[in-house]
């Protein structure tokens, strides 16, 4: 395992240039391998005025706390120069989010002295493609105190039939805890926040470029409202599925099913019913 260590968060703008260039030079064919690589930043705190336009866009309070999540989307921008910088085998636009997992272990102050280091996990079949995570960490002095696992698909033609989940027949007793009618530029608000300027988010113009109608919302944004919505504890774990994509404008419902310490959560398009996000919240 080689280890870059930086002194500061890379921007990630300084990354779009080679992603565009992944529309022109195409990867080779043959064996996708992921580098074996971690980038660590070895010691830095949180811009406390870029956390509150985070907090804003996201709907969490500036109450003296780092959301965990706001930590993974820190991450994102290793990530970005981990696919851009070392031999990443796959084009990176095209790529599909479509799980988010975060464990707080306790409370993290926003004047806290913090490492932040990202790695690459294993390549696994998927009946659409093949997927692989990003493996975050924030740890304060020696102690972690978030870990973070980012899953993306990278679509390709597959051999095999991958098994299917048998479909839980409990499902969550659902209640509708509110409407959100989700602006059409909030896709543009929460890239000024994050730094995902991704073209399919904001603006429809540019979203039809790669297939889409109309723009669509940010996963993570779509997990940052959920989780600033609910009264979390101070350690908990929080997974997420990303479904179908929430098209910008839209009216969606919040629904949560709570059961002994975990709350089932849902986001789902008021009109149609289809679900754009669903997850899970335990305590630890």
């Amino acid at each position: 395992m080689n280890t870059r260590h930086f002194n500061q968060l890379p921007k990630p703008y300084l990354a779009y240039t080679k992603v565009i260039q992944g529309l022109i030079f195409k990867k080779p064919k043959g064996e996708k391998v992921l580098p074996q690589v971690e980038y660590v930043v070895d010691s830095f705190k949180i811009d406390p005025n870029h956390l509150k336009a985070y907090n804003e866009v996201c709907g969490f309070k500036n109450n003296g706390y780092i959301p965990a999540i706001y930590l993974a989307v820190l991450s994102q921008s290793l990530q970005m120069h981990m696919m851009t910088t070392e031999a990443f085998p796959f084009a990176i636009l095209g790529l599909v989010h479509i799980r988010n997992q975060i464990k707080q272990a306790r409370k993290i102050g926003v004047n806290e002295q913090l490492t932040l280091s990202c790695q690459f996990g294993e390549l696994k079949a998927h009946e659409k493609g093949v997927q692989f995570d990003f493996i975050t960490t924030a740890k304060v002095g020696n102690d972690v105190v978030m870990e973070g696992i980012t899953t993306y698909l990278a679509r390709q033609k597959t051999d095999g039939v991958i098994a299917q989940k048998t479909k839980n027949s409990n499902e969550p007793n659902y209640q509708v805890q509110t409407v959100w009618n989700v602006a059409e530029n909030i896709g543009r608000r929460y890239a000024k926040a994050s730094g995902d300027f991704n073209l399919i988010h904001i603006h429809a113009v540019t979203a039809k470029a790669f297939g889409f109608k109309q723009a669509i919302a940010h996963g993570m944004w779509s997990k940052a409202r959920v989780l600033a919505s609910m009264s979390l504890p101070d350690a908990y774990d929080v997974d997420v599925y990303f479904k179908l994509p929430m098209f910008l404008p839209s009216t969606v419902e919040f629904l949560t099913a709570e059961s002994k310490g975990t709350t089932d959560f849902l986001i789902r398009n008021q009109k149609s019913q289809k679900p754009h996000v669903s997850g899970i919240v335990k305590a630890l």
